[in-house]
């Protein structure tokens, strides 16, 4: 068995007694107190989360917009210095090879955040697709990422970075100076909630981590409550609910492509075979990924990508897709390990109160 890759902050995770297991090639916490416990402190106060599985890549030079742009379905056109947009790249038949946000850094030069179980592939197909003159760089191994999520989020941000520092506005940066160091913040977020990414030298993750930790509205959160705050919002995961058989129009993504310029896989997004839909579920018996889904007559029309128990809804709720013809049907049964579940169709997001677009001074 392959051994599994550690981030700056692995050995600090096991000394406080996390329940730690392998995610995206990384030795990763799942929980510390508990997924639940860690879940609602998320809403109601503050959680740190190691993010430094990600991938980050740099472009640069003259030329990078317009090789760049491509590539993505982002519409870099419009992407100005310090801001970032979420989109995808897409193989030939439209299918989502992985998720990002792209980091507009300055004319020509750019910050690409990917999945740390895409790392390699991605940087392997932008390098064998990108036009010679802008340069590519990995610089995965040596950056970090933290993300401070939470609505007290920027109480502790200005605690530790201090109460000068400007707060971005949604899907904006900016760069800064921590401890001498160059420091990049932005707020983007993943869990509904106000937050800050936290994007820096793999040297100086241990200080800065120990440094938010210390806070007393902090508690460091687990992947575990990080799949069930995003799953509340009906956020896709990669590997999942977004896929390389799957378009990200089928995924519900159609008004993020409408740039005027091509991109690779454009001209296949017209073919929707099946929709993602959101399911809700009475009681605390979750769907799983890979459950069949039916209509109520029996007959099987798709599958659960995602599910779980909503803590801040204290039901359940899922993410499947489902042949296109039947998307628009309102009830369901999920056929699970353990018996039948009725399953009725959703919007999202399932959970409405995040805090993630706060206007903040």
């Amino acid at each position: 068995m392959e051994s599994l890759k550690i981030t700056p902050l692995t050995a600090w995770h096991r000394g406080k007694k996390a329940k730690m297991a392998a995610f995206a090639g990384f030795d990763m916490p799942i929980q510390y107190e508990g997924i639940i416990a860690e879940h609602n402190h998320t809403r109601q106060a503050a959680g740190i989360f190691d993010i430094c599985h990600m991938g980050e890549f740099t472009l640069a030079g003259p030329g990078a917009q317009e090789a760049l742009g491509a590539l993505v379905t982002q519409n870099l056109d419009t992407l100005s210095p310090g801001k970032c947009r979420y989109g995808f790249l897409l193989n030939a038949s439209g299918g989502v090879q992985d998720d990002l946000i792209i980091y507009c850094l300055d004319a020509d030069s750019y910050m690409l955040v990917v999945n740390g179980a895409c790392e390699a592939g991605d940087f392997a197909w932008l390098s064998e697709h990108l036009p010679a003159g802008p340069v590519l760089t990995n610089i995965s191994a040596k950056t970090a990422k933290i993300d401070v999520q939470g609505p007290k989020s920027r109480e502790v941000v200005s605690a530790v970075l201090g109460p000068d520092l400007p707060s971005p506005g949604y899907f904006n940066f900016i760069r800064t100076i921590w401890r001498s160091e160059p420091l990049l913040v932005s707020r983007t977020g993943y869990t509904g909630e106000l937050g800050y990414e936290l994007y820096l030298d793999a040297s100086m993750a241990l200080p800065m981590w120990e440094a938010l930790a210390a806070h007393p509205l902090v508690k460091p959160v687990g992947l575990g409550a990080r799949d069930t705050l995003r799953l509340e919002l009906g956020y896709p995961l990669y590997g999942q609910d977004l896929d390389t058989s799957h378009t990200p129009v089928e995924a519900g993504f159609g008004p993020l492509l409408g740039k005027p310029t091509p991109f690779i896989g454009q001209s296949a997004l017209a073919d929707v075979r099946e929709r993602l839909i959101a399911l809700e579920i009475p009681g605390r018996r979750s769907a799983r990924h890979h459950d069949p889904v039916h209509l109520a007559d029996g007959a099987k029309v798709g599958v659960v990508t995602s599910g779980s128990f909503a803590p801040s809804l204290g039901y359940c709720v899922a993410l499947a897709y489902v042949r296109a013809d039947a998307a628009g049907q309102d009830a369901f049964v999920v056929r699970t390990q353990r018996g039948d579940l009725e399953a009725k169709r959703a919007s999202l997001p399932f959970y409405t109160k995040g805090t993630a677009r706060a206007k903040i001074s």
